[in-house]
């Protein structure tokens, strides 16, 4: 018999949740064959097996937390497809010797079926079977009401029927009582480690906000001139992103501190310009990183962008996509968003957010007042080592580039 375990991930994994089996108890499976998507802080990734064998007993069902190491499937690399090793559940006896027996017969019968509706781990159910224990009188713990191990073991004490502790009680009930229809949800892993970490950036970074706005209107003249002779060329679009892209590499190589991390006492000042696009992905946002940026042309960008949106909708992304980054971008305005106040991507000190484009009345130098596409944008960035001086003047610069932006073409 082989286990099937959970392997290193990567250096900041040590644990996932179970997404989805993609085999069940009884599949043949060859070796490298992926039978499990289990979603991390980060990612989705898929587990494979080590064996060619068939699946007899899966120790982990859909949603349960597993760490490096666990064992979560049972491979038998001599069985036949269709066999499992785990005992059915003992069946009520066919005929009863008395009278008596008759009875207890169909209750048992009632019994069984009663379990098998009960929310429980293949684990927790081959516990209860090992200790006679009927799982529909076993109380979970879990807010969802999953029976696990745990809770059958709890049941199998002689002092079970005694009241849980008060917290253990709070763990088992939601936090709040409402008077009204509610439905109560577990937050996903990958939702659980988005609220950790922009909760941590603010507590952690002297996080402030510059504001400015940029007239787009010689980017959506320029874009609307070569659109045609880009795609011809490119066989992709020109988008908005390849603008603001280019105008933040240069800006960044102009303040150099925005493209910096703070590393206990010391400044770590990146010398190269991997940039984060923000995407909104299925499970949260995710910033796959767009490498060395300063190197690809405008539809080098625009491809690199493409691929990495679509691998992110696609719950595609892998680690490498979204590991390091030194300065991040996020458009809000695809949603509508006028002004909106983004967060440090940590351990980033900077983040540039674009937002909703809008026809305004603008005065002019002349004094004259023309109707102008408009966006605002929000740069925050870490005060501990970006004073409001740089921070301001290097919005100011992204705002010079896209108002005259054929310097940036010719930047490649």
């Amino acid at each position: 018999m082989k286990e099937i375990k959970i392997p290193e991930l990567a250096e900041s994994i040590t644990e996932g949740t179970i997404a989805e089996w993609l085999v069940k108890a009884g599949d043949k499976v060859q070796k490298g064959d992926p039978v499990v998507e289990l979603e991390t802080d980060k990612v989705n990734v898929e587990v494979n097996s080590d064996y060619a064998g068939v699946i007899v007993e899966v120790l982990a069902e859909e949603g349960d937390d597993v760490s490096v190491g666990d064992t979560i499937a049972k491979v038998d690399e001599n069985a036949e497809a269709g066999t499992v090793s785990e005992p059915a559940a003992d069946a009520p006896k066919a005929e009863a010797t008395t009278e008596e027996e008759a009875p207890a017969a169909v209750a048992n019968t009632k019994t069984s079926e009663d379990s098998s509706d009960v929310i429980a781990s293949p684990a927790a159910r081959k516990l209860a079977r090992e200790l006679n224990i009927d799982l529909s009188k076993v109380k979970a713990q879990d807010p969802l009401g999953r029976i696990r191990p745990e809770d059958v073991e709890a049941a199998n004490q002689p002092t079970q029927s005694a009241p849980a502790p008060a917290s253990k009680q709070a763990a088992a009930e939601p936090a709040q009582e409402f008077s009204k229809p509610v439905k109560v949800e577990k937050m996903s892993r990958r939702r659980q480690t988005i609220a950790k970490r922009l909760v941590e950036a603010q507590q952690t970074a002297a996080m402030l906000t510059t504001f400015n706005e940029v007239d787009m209107t010689a980017v959506m003249n320029m874009r609307k001139e070569r659109q045609e002779s880009f795609v011809a060329k490119n066989d992709i679009k020109l988008g908005f992103m390849s603008f603001f892209t280019k105008a933040s590499v240069a800006a960044l190589k102009e303040f150099p501190l925005l493209n910096a991390e703070i590393d206990g006492t010391n400044l770590i000042v990146k010398e190269y310009y991997d940039i984060g696009i923000a995407v909104s992905a299925p499970g949260g946002l995710v910033v796959p990183v767009v490498r060395d940026a300063d190197k690809l042309d405008f539809a080098g960008i625009e491809r690199e962008i493409v691929r990495l949106g679509t691998k992110a909708r696609d719950n595609q992304l892998g680690i490498d996509d979204l590991q390091g980054g030194s300065f991040t971008i996020t458009n809000g305005g695809i949603f509508g968003s006028m002004l909106s106040t983004p967060i440090l991507n940590a351990p980033q000190v900077g983040i540039l957010g674009m937002h909703n484009i809008v026809k305004r009345a603008v005065v002019m130098p002349d004094d004259t007042i023309e109707v102008r596409p408009m966006m605002y944008l929000a740069l925050s960035y870490d005060h501990r080592i970006v004073d409001g001086k740089e921070a301001v003047q290097f919005l100011v610069r992204i705002k010079e580039m896209l108002e005259d932006p054929y310097d940036l073409l010719l930047q490649g």
